[in-house]
């Protein structure tokens, strides 16, 4: 992958599987999620990350999207979450990512369900994934339960940028 910013290639480190906040997807991808409440966890940090927050994000010394998403609601944009989701998905087979809200467990979880949906999760499962393998309170709401299944009939991964 080439970096956006250099125009050179690129191939992160990736996360560590075994570190707070790191989700194995069944492709192997490793994405971390977490709580910009928190501290910035110790270790490398991400390559890009998606911060799902009602307002923008701070600057950051790494490549970051903000997806228009507040607290205990669904994104702002079904076609703009799909793009940067796809793309946080893609990035994530060369790349450390990170998608991040206010406290890492409802949209954190519910855009984390998306990516499993994406890496080949049946739609109708992957909430389950995500408490299973992210954490146990991750999507917190019915209606960000219900986004997640309809995620699943948005596309395919081939239809995101960066799909197979």
């Amino acid at each position: 992958m080439t970096s956006r910013r250099t125009g050179r290639e690129r191939v992160a480190e990736p996360w560590e599987p075994t570190a707070a906040g790191v989700l194995r997807l069944p492709s192997g991808r490793l994405v971390r999620g977490r709580a910009l409440r928190r501290p910035l966890p110790a270790g490398p940090t991400p390559d890009y990350a998606v911060y799902l927050l009602g307002k923008p994000p701070p600057e950051l010394p790494w490549e970051a999207r903000w997806l228009r998403w507040p607290d205990f609601r669904l994104p702002s944009s079904d076609a703009e979450a799909q793009e940067i989701l796809g793309e946080a998905w893609a990035r994530a087979g060369t790349e450390r990512v990170e998608i991040a809200c206010g406290g890492g467990r409802g949209r954190t979880g519910t855009a984390l369900a998306c990516l499993a949906v994406l890496d080949g999760v049946p739609a109708g499962e992957a909430v389950d994934f995500v408490r299973r393998h992210y954490d146990r309170r991750a999507v917190e709401t019915p209606w960000q339960k219900r986004y997640v299944r309809r995620f699943g009939g948005f596309g395919d991964p081939a239809s995101v940028p960066g799909g197979v």
